[in-house]
């Protein structure tokens, strides 16, 4: 009898550390699933778009920060580099970190900064409800030919951007450098808000607005090999 209850007891106890074992090896399955792993891929926490809109009449220059809600880019690929999720959702116009960024000086309310949120996020301009993200699906991700003397290396990113529900061919320079165990791209480009099916906010019968042509800039880590 004795050796019978020493025998349940056992078997018990290695159940229960199976069970344990199948616990934190889930706990880690799911710590490694939220972070990058893949090479190439990016990293959301650190990396932020900036956009800089220009004013028309007599409005305001305005400074956009916004997240990058996931993608990978690998570079040097040929064909199917990767792509970037933009979370629209996220934009925010005139954040002291975003105008510093651009280079605007002086600061902007907080009753400004939610009236531009407002009109920027709705349905006359982004009208991110029906457009959460827009995406740049890379072709290709190659070094340029010619490169600078600084160390640093570029590349030419091809593909397609998709904003507001249209999409266009656009051609973007990075530069890559080492930064905190990780790649970082450095780049920008230039739309025209017309090309993607928006139309430039403006009132006052057009003496206040902002103008066709945004700049948006990249600042994106990437997990290195």
């Amino acid at each position: 009898m004795t050796h019978q209850i020493f025998y349940w007891k056992r078997n018990h106890f290695l159940i229960i550390l199976a069970g344990i074992g199948i616990v934190s090896g889930f706990l880690r399955g799911t710590v490694s699933a939220q972070s990058p792993q893949r090479p190439g891929e990016i990293n959301n926490k650190t990396s932020r778009v900036y956009t800089f809109v220009g004013k028309t009449g007599f409005g305001h220059e305005h400074a956009v920060i916004g997240e990058i809600k996931s993608g990978i880019i690998q570079l040097g690929a040929t064909h199917n580099a990767g792509e970037i999720v933009f979370d629209m959702t996220t934009w925010k116009a005139d954040t002291p970190q975003a105008r510093k960024y651009i280079g605007l000086k002086g600061t902007t309310s907080a009753s400004t900064q939610s009236e531009v949120n407002t009109n920027m996020l709705g349905s006359g301009v982004l009208n991110v409800r029906k457009y959460p993200t827009s995406i740049f699906k890379i072709s290709s991700a190659l070094p340029l030919k010619q490169q600078p003397s600084n160390g640093k290396t570029r590349y030419q990113l091809d593909g397609t951007f998709t904003l507001h529900g249209t999409s266009r061919k656009i051609s973007v320079i990075a530069e890559v450098t080492d930064r905190n165990q990780q790649q970082h791209l450095r780049g920008s480009f230039t739309i025209k808000q017309t090309d993607f099916g928006i139309t430039p906010f403006s009132k006052a019968f057009g003496a206040v607005g902002v103008t066709d042509e945004l700049k948006i800039f990249g600042e994106i880590d990437l997990t290195r090999e």
